[in-house]
């Protein structure tokens, strides 16, 4: 597979820190090192979608943006499985009891989605909508 406009290799490497909290002894996972190529431990493909615009944006706008690595089940030892740029789905995956590594984004992925943003435009503010006509507006007393 090749780097295409929406997909790219990430080299990870993960690492294992311990550690004692109230006597017990717990292992923490974390990126130890996150390349935007096939480099480290793993390559995992990060691929962006349409849907996930906005939430590319404000990763991006955020100041610090970051990459998220799914790594399996929570308590168990880390695999990286997928990773993303969106906190939506890492959101997603921690509700469905994943465990979320997050390491900074590299400078050349956040070139590369700012490309893919002006390649496919900003994702459309989305409006709410009324349920049904009037909904919302309160109703005049009648005398």
């Amino acid at each position: 597979m090749t780097d295409s406009h929406n997909l790219r290799p990430v080299g990870i490497t993960l690492a294992a820190r311990e550690h004692t909290i109230n006597g017990f002894r717990a292992t923490q996972w974390g990126v130890a090192e996150l390349t935007p190529d096939r480099g480290g431990d793993t390559t995992l493909w990060l691929q962006l979608t349409m849907t996930e615009r906005a939430a590319y944006r404000f990763n991006l706008s955020s100041g610090n943006p970051r990459l998220f690595v799914r790594a399996g089940f929570s308590g168990a030892p880390a695999e990286p499985g997928a990773i993303t740029a969106s906190q939506d789905v890492a959101a997603a995956w921690m509700d469905g009891e994943q465990q979320v590594l997050e390491a900074p984004m590299p400078l050349a992925i956040q070139v590369w989605i700012e490309a893919y943003l002006a390649r496919h435009g900003e994702a459309p503010v989305e409006e709410r909508k009324k349920k049904r006509k009037g909904a919302g507006r309160a109703r005049e007393a009648q005398p």
